[in-house]
């Protein structure tokens, strides 16, 4: 198995498959059946545990607590009905723009 960015691709489908599933077999089923506001606080959990990861040095912790960090994200996102794809979009497009100007650009619109 290819170990790149392809692989949120992959978890994302996986992920929106379990969307209907029986929450007593599949964690994903679960949370999508506590709704938006608790998939939401899971990514807020995810994320302070990485930033607290990224302070205390830990790289396989951090590396850990991102990945857990991302598949809540995409969980969010396909509740959301959010397609990866949009994310990347946004990113590429962004590519080569310094992230003042990006910002700045963002506040005139």
């Amino acid at each position: 198995m290819k170990h790149n960015a392809e692989v949120l691709d992959r978890l994302y489908a996986t992920v929106r498959s379990r969307k209907g599933a029986d929450p007593d077999s599949s964690y994903t089923a679960k949370l999508f059946g506590r709704g938006t506001a608790k998939i939401a606080q899971k990514v807020g959990e995810e994320a302070v545990e990485t930033v607290i990861e990224a302070m205390r040095g830990d790289k396989d912790k951090l590396a850990a607590e991102s990945a857990d960090l991302l598949y809540h994200l995409t969980v969010l996102w396909a509740d959301a009905g959010l397609e990866p794809a949009q994310v990347w979009e946004l990113l590429a497009g962004r590519e080569g723009t310094s992230g003042i100007d990006e910002k700045k650009a963002r506040k005139a619109k």
